[in-house]
């Protein structure tokens, strides 16, 4: 439970620093959700390839 917790701490986390980049950088800042879906998603490939 605590890795649960931990990613979508650090997915919240990416999905702020990558938003405030984009917007000070004057690029179109993608969603918050968008992020957060990516973030896991990679974090979880990740995870997923260490196990073999």
């Amino acid at each position: 439970m605590n890795g649960i917790v931990t990613l979508v701490l650090l997915a919240l986390l990416a999905a702020f620093c990558i938003r405030w980049t984009a917007v000070r950088l004057r690029f179109p800042a993608p969603t918050t959700s968008a992020v957060v879906i990516v973030f896991v998603l990679v974090v979880l490939a990740l995870w997923g390839q260490s196990l073999n």
